[in-house]
């Protein structure tokens, strides 16, 4: 029987059917991303809470990965796991990113690092490389940050120039990509082209303003978990550090650097702070501050995340 329009019972199925798609599309992401950020204490660093938390990367990078047009490869680079994303149609061979995962250091792998690596291939037509560093606390600080420096080496093993390399991370991997700039700088070699952060973690002390201010309305991290994660990874060390809080360091020389963040993200002032230090040096920096929207936001199948990815290939559209 064909209900009138004006019918109750129509009414209700109308209400129901015309619920946002994207919300209907999120809600087991954003289920499985609660899952991934539980630590409240640093207890939740034991073995099977880890366990669970790695699973559901895993699960989300599934859920959210947009792999068609691009294809996947993965192999071994001197014993750690990689893989190249490549844009199934003609495409620019002569710049590579490379990309480092998000996680708190303490979770990620190859799997969840496919959604974001193949949006930055689909918007840039660029090949990127993606690599599993080893995870603390297993093997904490500077286990990452050596792994980063292999994968950089084999990118110039591999004929490019530096200037050839845009180097890309969100969250915790985009606290290692700057981490792998000031490094790369100390050892008195060339800087990549430019820098793409999405919600980077700059300050393992945590003193931005956002963590209290921001605490209620991020649906994915806290406190807590910032602190159990630093722990996990940088237990004894100077968390003052630039090579653990990256915000801290001397930018002088860096390349130009884009910034993506949510307003809705306890570490939106990490973003901000690191903006005001880069202008403060001279570095050219975009910083865009998306409403609405969560920690590392791009990697879901929402209309701002393809944005916000646009933006993205357009500001290195302006670099070379």
């Amino acid at each position: 029987m064909k209900l009138r329009s004006d019918h109750p019972l129509r009414l209700a199925q109308l209400r129901q059917d015309t619920r946002p798609a994207e919300e209907r599309r999120l809600a087991p992401m954003m289920k499985a991303l609660k899952a991934i950020h539980t630590a409240t204490s640093p207890e939740s660093m034991d073995p099977e809470d880890l366990e669970r938390q790695r699973k559901g990367q895993e699960v989300l990078g599934r859920l959210a990965a947009p792999m068609a047009g691009m294809s996947w490869e993965p192999f071994d680079l001197s014993g750690m796991k990689a893989a190249w994303v490549r844009p199934s149609r003609g495409h620019d061979r002569r710049h590579a990113i490379l990309y480092c995962h998000g996680g708190g250091y303490t979770s990620g792998n190859l799997g969840y690092s496919r959604p974001i690596a193949s949006k930055l291939a689909n918007v840039t037509g660029y090949e990127v490389l993606a690599f599993e560093y080893r995870l603390a606390p297993e093997h904490p600080y500077p286990a990452a940050v050596e792994d980063a420096v292999k994968a950089w080496d084999h990118l110039m093993y591999l004929g490019y120039g530096a200037r050839d390399v845009i180097l890309a991370g969100d969250s915790a991997g985009g606290n290692l990509a700057l981490v792998l700039t000031h490094r790369l700088k100390a050892m008195g070699r060339r800087l990549p082209a430019s820098l793409i952060l999405m919600s980077p973690w700059t300050d393992m002390t945590a003193s931005g303003k956002s963590y209290q201010e921001r605490a209620a309305l991020d649906p994915s991290l806290t406190k807590e978990y910032i602190q159990a994660v630093t722990a996990a990874y940088a237990k004894g060390q100077d968390l003052t550090s630039p090579y653990l809080s990256p915000l801290f360091g001397d930018f002088t020389g860096f390349p130009p650097v884009l910034i993506q963040a949510g307003t809705n993200e306890i570490l939106l002032s990490d973003s901000v702070r690191l903006r005001d230090r880069l202008v403060a040096s001279g570095i050219p920096c975009r910083l865009e501050v998306w409403k609405d929207m969560w920690h590392v936001f791009q990697m879901f199948p929402i209309k701002k995340a393809n944005e916000a990815m646009e933006s993205i290939g357009r500001f290195l559209l302006e670099q070379f």
